[in-house]
């Protein structure tokens, strides 16, 4: 059902993606990390496009995200908006893990999603493969963090 567990987003690799965790085909759920700030092992996440998120800022933006849209879209383009709906959402934080009663370490700081796909087209791609994971579309700030928070 998925391909890396928490334990495995614990180890330190180069590149991950980040896949579906698929639920109940009548119910079109489709459950997974949209994004990992920090790994089990307390390591910072590098992104496909050499970025990387503080969890703190990441926390702030799902919260925006969640109040403004929502949905859910297919590969950021703006003619398929919409073909989902968000209906789980979480951030976990160190203060989220506590009041849980989970020890620090025991999942990534990232962030959980789910959905619900409205669309049949998008559904189908879902459950043959061609769609294996959450991209996280928007626009920030890239800070060259090496260099003490100027912009770049």
């Amino acid at each position: 059902m998925s391909a890396f567990t928490f334990k495995e987003l614990a180890e330190p690799k180069a590149k991950h993606t980040f896949s579906v965790y698929k639920s109940d085909d009548d119910e079109r759920l489709v459950f997974g990390w949209a994004n990992v700030a920090v790994r089990q092992n307390g390591e910072e996440v590098v992104d496909l496009q050499e970025d990387s998120i503080d969890p703190d800022d990441l926390e702030a933006a799902v919260y925006e995200y969640v109040l403004q849209f929502g949905d859910g879209g297919e590969e950021h383009n703006p003619s398929r908006r919409r073909v989902a709906r968000l209906v789980e959402s979480c951030v976990f934080t160190p203060q989220k893990l506590n009041a849980m009663g989970l020890p620090e370490g025991s999942v990534p700081f990232g962030w959980w999603i789910g959905f619900r796909v409205l669309d049949d087209d998008t559904w189908a791609k879902i459950k043959d493969g061609t769609f294996r994971m959450f991209s996280i579309e928007g626009t920030g700030r890239r800070i060259q963090a090496a260099e003490g928070g100027e912009e770049s």
